[in-house]
């Protein structure tokens, strides 16, 4: 479908998702949000879609934060409502089955930075500045920032960054592993992010949905469940034609196509 505030591009079994708001500095409003949802419904339907890249419109942000012109008048019901909006959709994306990347382009402040939280691995240009600055306007983050943030650098990190509302740069968010590359201003980030994407696809789609949903699991479950529920994955690969072909291919020093089932 058509989409006012998104670009979508599919192509060799990559989807590119780019917001594209960029006079707005790509900041994300209702609007945004729903139709964010409805893409990655669409990602998430499309059998030929194998990881999707999500980066940002223009030069200069990949999203700058929540649209603080539409926030500025809400009450706490709206102000509920928006995040718990916000939330959905973020967890869509962790949630989805297929490998998601961040090219982060830009400012990636607040809401920006939530939504490079929920993806699989954040790729960024040095140019890229980090931040949850929601102290500064006298709120919280609320799009999943206290909660993904902790998780993925840690109480102390995101405790200095939420409580400061100071904005880092690329490599103090390496150096913090809130990113796991960081990509020179002068090469192109986004086939940086191709390349990435392409050592991905290439295995098997199966394994990588299991793998994905064992490593989230992981995030919550104790190590007694969680090796549970690995074994439990890793017993399931056994009943797919990729497993099959894919041992067999090994053990013929084949090269194997996997088909996804």
């Amino acid at each position: 479908m058509a989409y006012q505030n998104l670009i979508l591009e599919i192509e060799d079994k990559l989807a590119v998702l780019k917001i594209n708001r960029p006079r707005a500095l790509n900041a994300l409003n209702s609007e945004l949000l729903g139709e964010m949802a409805q893409a990655i419904s669409e990602l998430e339907n499309n059998s030929d879609v194998k990881a999707i890249i999500i980066t940002g419109e223009g030069n200069k942000a990949f999203v700058a934060g929540a649209d603080i012109a539409e926030m500025k008048e809400m009450n706490e019901r709206e102000a509920e409502d928006f995040a718990r909006k916000g939330q959905g959709v973020f967890t869509m994306l962790e949630q989805s089955a297929k490998p998601v990347i961040a090219a982060v382009n830009g400012f990636a402040l607040g809401g920006g930075n939530e939504l490079a939280l929920a993806c699989d691995i954040r790729m960024a240009s040095s140019k890229a500045k980090f931040g949850q600055p929601e102290v500064g306007l006298g709120i919280i983050a609320g799009f999943g920032g206290t909660q993904r943030l902790t998780k993925i650098v840690g109480p102390a990190s995101a405790k200095e960054i939420l409580f400061t509302g100071e904005m880092i740069d690329a490599a103090e968010a390496l150096r913090i592993g809130l990113v796991n590359h960081v990509v020179p201003v002068e090469d192109d980030l986004l086939a940086k992010a191709r390349e990435l994407a392409e050592k991905v696809v290439k295995n098997a789609p199966v394994a990588i949905e299991l793998t994905k949903k064992a490593v989230n699991y992981a995030v919550t479950a104790d190590i007694d469940t969680g090796l549970e529920h690995e074994c439990s994955s890793f017993a399931k690969c056994f009943k797919t034609e990729d497993q099959k072909n894919g041992m067999a291919a090994f053990l013929n020093k084949e090269k194997v196509v996997f088909k996804g089932k």
